[in-house]
């Protein structure tokens, strides 16, 4: 199953050096299978993508994601972009730069347009309890999402313990994504 570590400023902070090292120790630690770099409120926001790209970069097996941002995602060579369910209409641009293309849903209604429009995969939450994200989806309807679809599935929400990885990994989702369960 893949793993999808999520920055946040709240455990990486925004000083460059400081996040780059706990970025580097975080991803030594866990070896997730993807990296996102998400800071909605940072400044220095593409500067410290480039820091994100560049970390990332000296791990052989870790893909790279950026936030929102198509073009800067492809200026720093980054694998992909991931996008808020507010963006798809920026999936085909991104797909034409080369970036493979994660986009944010919350219902199964827009999983199914993350397919259509040609999505490589989505996050889908929250899946269990996650402060101000709403009632839980739950492990039922993942596994009912997962038997309509074709597309990866990252569950995401909630996640902070290896049982509710195990879950997940049981109810055949492509993966899982989290910020507190790598920090």
């Amino acid at each position: 199953m893949q793993s999808y570590l999520i920055t946040s400023r709240e455990f990486y902070t925004d000083t460059p050096a400081v996040f780059r090292s706990i970025l580097h120790e975080q991803l030594q630690t866990h070896m997730p299978t993807y990296a996102l770099y998400r800071d909605k409120s940072n400044p220095n926001y593409d500067s410290q993508a480039e820091y994100h790209a560049q970390v990332c970069s000296q791990f052989e097996n870790i893909k790279s994601f950026i936030h929102q941002k198509v073009d800067l995602a492809a200026s720093l060579n980054a694998t992909g972009v991931h996008l808020t369910s507010k963006q798809f209409d920026e999936i085909a641009h991104a797909k034409e730069l080369g970036l493979e293309v994660i986009i944010s849903t919350h219902t199964h209604d827009e999983v199914l347009n993350a397919q259509n429009f040609g999505a490589d995969a989505v996050t889908y939450s929250p899946i269990f309890k996650s402060p101000g994200k709403g009632k839980p989806k739950g492990i039922e309807d993942l596994k009912d999402l997962i038997s309509k679809t074709n597309i990866k599935i990252f569950a995401l929400g909630g996640i902070v313990e290896a049982n509710q990885v195990e879950q997940i990994q049981e109810s055949g989702a492509y993966g899982f994504a989290s910020i507190r369960y790598f920090y």
